[in-house]
């Protein structure tokens, strides 16, 4: 183990994922490996905070079914997402009768959620931990930004926060796909102020975490079929890219953002891309962990980033500190690669 940097002995398993959305992400390249699709906003509740919990009691629902679990199978419940208090997680799985550890690291919520319940598995602390999240377009955008008939103009650098959720379960047993290793991120401040430019934000922190784990493991973008960032979107891509150029290191060929990937930039008026807890929980849980259960996908970096801004910082001028955790998972069990 390095100072951030665990690898495995015993790499715990990926049992299960689901992943849920709403009608814009549907209308997205990926809607089809959503395992559930929610066209009302309300999701039939009375508000788009309720509306939110149901994001997260559909994901922990259906990730259970599909693979014939009881509640009782899970130790623990991880959760967190972008609501004050984290009110999307409390009381979205409120119902279920589970020990539960609440935790908040923006969008970047799923990779800290991953990568505790495998520490917590492989550690021999439980035997089966589930980790859930979510993010909704209209919660966030009023808490964040404006009232949502404000009908406020959006900079090209904004992005659309996603009407997601997705939660897994990690257990010290099973099948691929594997965690073989997780990178705890730092917190990166480069002076962005502009909450309308969450890319910019959190490109160093991404950065920071991914080439972290390339020095602490002595292994290379060349080693994985993708490194995958959760949503940095246009700007934040780009920033990314460039600052491992210049770095002396090149990643392009190898960088996926779910930012990018869960909307249709050229159909859907997004801007920079996706973003929100959601967005990279709903990518990992519906895309890339079937992906690499059935070996399609062989080695993939996942590290979602979070920008850590409240409203009331933002507007007494603070700059935004990001964080990026990074989960490294594989269809294959055996020796490190090289």
């Amino acid at each position: 183990m390095h100072k951030a940097t665990t690898i495995f002995d015993q790499p715990p398993s990926i049992v299960t994922s689901a992943a849920v959305g709403g009608k814009t992400e549907n209308e997205g390249p990926f809607g089809k490996y959503f395992d559930k699709i929610n066209d009302d906003p309300y999701l039939t509740a009375d508000t788009f905070e309720q509306g939110e919990n149901q994001l997260q009691k559909q994901a922990v629902r259906i990730a259970l079914e599909k693979a014939n679990l009881k509640e009782d199978d899970i130790d623990v419940l991880i959760g967190g997402d972008l609501l004050d208090q984290c009110v999307g997680t409390t009381y979205g799985v409120r119902d279920y009768d589970l020990p539960f550890l609440g935790i908040y690291a923006a969008c970047s919520t799923m990779s800290e959620g991953l990568l505790l319940a495998s520490m917590l598995t492989a550690g021999g602390f439980a035997d089966m931990a589930m980790a859930v999240t979510s993010s909704h377009f209209c919660t966030a955008e009023r808490q964040y930004r404006m009232p949502l008939n404000y009908g406020g103009q959006r900079p090209p650098t904004a992005q659309w926060t996603a009407t997601a959720g997705g939660a897994l379960a990690v257990s010290s047993k099973g099948s691929a796909p594997y965690v073989r290793g997780v990178t705890i991120g730092r917190i990166v401040d480069m002076g962005v102020t502009d909450a309308n430019n969450m890319g910019a934000a959190m490109a160093p922190a991404a950065f920071s975490t991914i080439s972290e784990f390339f020095t602490d493991t002595d292994l290379s973008p060349e080693d994985f079929d993708h490194i995958v960032t959760g949503d940095l979107g246009k700007v934040g891509s780009r920033l990314l890219c460039e600052i491992f150029e210049h770095e002396g290191m090149d990643i392009r060929s190898r960088h996926l953002d779910c930012g990018l990937m869960i909307y249709d930039s050229e159909k859907q008026d997004v801007h920079s891309g996706g973003s929100g807890c959601g967005c990279a929980a709903s990518m990992l849980c519906g895309y890339f962990i079937p992906e690499l259960r059935s070996g399609r996908i062989k080695n993939i970096l996942f590290a979602a980033t979070g920008a850590l801004l409240s409203p009331t910082v933002s507007q007494q001028g603070e700059s935004i500190p990001s964080v990026s955790h990074l989960v490294w998972l594989s269809h294959e069990k055996g020796s490190v690669i090289k």
